[in-house]
């Protein structure tokens, strides 16, 4: 049973580490690949839009490492206090939908729900008295749209992990709780917390490691050429450069520096992890 899923990290993971080399050659379609050392990555660094595409990066990264982390851990908390089981499983049913919906409908689905004609968001400011506005244009508000659609569609199914870790705290804690009196905010802040504190410090370092990765998915379905200045990341430019633009070694140079970056990020915020809380992600 663990065949298919070795299989898929060794020929999408592993494998593809051995073409990395590509960024210190350059590559011929006939013949030999020519070693230049660090020449396309003086090249990349010495590119004026890649100091934008970074920023671009770290700023979209970031915002959704920090505001949307928390959300998975409220939603598991709430659904832990509904009383009712069967409303309990229809709520998380819903919810883990989004997650397997392709970014292609979610933007199909977000653009209707933006629309500045006949999106719901739009007809809720023009009965509040406001003039309509296309989200999906406009610069200062793109990023929040990137924000709250990545939220939408993750919120379920990330909750799934704290979830489990809520449902492994024993009985009895509640029980003594309930004897000592404790109200359900004490028994939140006093049991049930302290449980998801390793998978929180775990998935958190984990985030960390992927902040280089600002969802090239996505960004491809909500860009346009209105916004592209303030959404375009590394692995858009990647994309571009190498399959768009045929720069196989100047795009595998680029990635080989965002992959060595969350590397150094993971490492370091686990033995900081580990100095500071005696826990890591291992």
């Amino acid at each position: 049973m663990l065949l298919p899923c070795i299989a898929y990290f060794v020929i999408f993971h592993v494998w593809p580490i051995a073409g990395m080399k590509l960024a210190f050659y350059d590559y011929r379609i006939i013949g030999n690949d020519v070693y230049v050392g660090f020449k396309y990555f003086k090249e990349l660094f010495g590119t004026p839009i890649f100091g934008q595409v970074l920023r671009n990066t770290l700023i979209i990264s970031a915002m959704k490492m920090v505001l949307i982390f928390p959300i998975p851990i409220l939603f598991a908390l709430m659904l832990n206090e509904f009383a009712n089981g069967k409303f309990r499983k229809a709520v998380q049913i819903v919810s883990y939908l989004p997650h397997f919906l392709s970014w292609v409908v979610i933007a199909g689905i977000w653009f209707e729900f933006l629309s500045p004609t006949t999106g719901a968001v739009n007809e809720l400011l023009k009965l509040f008295g406001f003039h309509a506005q296309d989200f999906l244009t406009d610069k200062d508000s793109i990023r929040w749209v990137l924000l709250a659609s990545e939220a939408w569609r993750s919120m379920g199914w990330d909750s799934i992990i704290f979830l489990a870790a809520i449902m492994g705290v024993s009985p009895s804690l509640y029980e003594a709780a309930h004897l000592d009196g404790a109200n359900r905010w004490q028994i939140v802040t006093r049991i049930v917390l302290p449980h998801l504190y390793i998978p929180m410090v775990t998935i958190f370092i984990l985030n960390v490691g992927f902040i280089m990765n600002a969802g090239l998915d996505q960004v491809l379905n909500f860009a346009n050429s209105s916004v592209n200045s303030r959404i375009d990341i590394i692995d858009t430019y990647v994309y571009r450069m190498g399959l768009l633009n045929n720069q196989y070694s100047f795009a595998t140079a680029a990635n080989l520096f965002k992959s060595f970056i969350g590397l150094v990020l993971v490492l370091s915020t686990h033995f900081l992890s580990k100095r500071l809380t005696s826990k890591g992600a291992w």
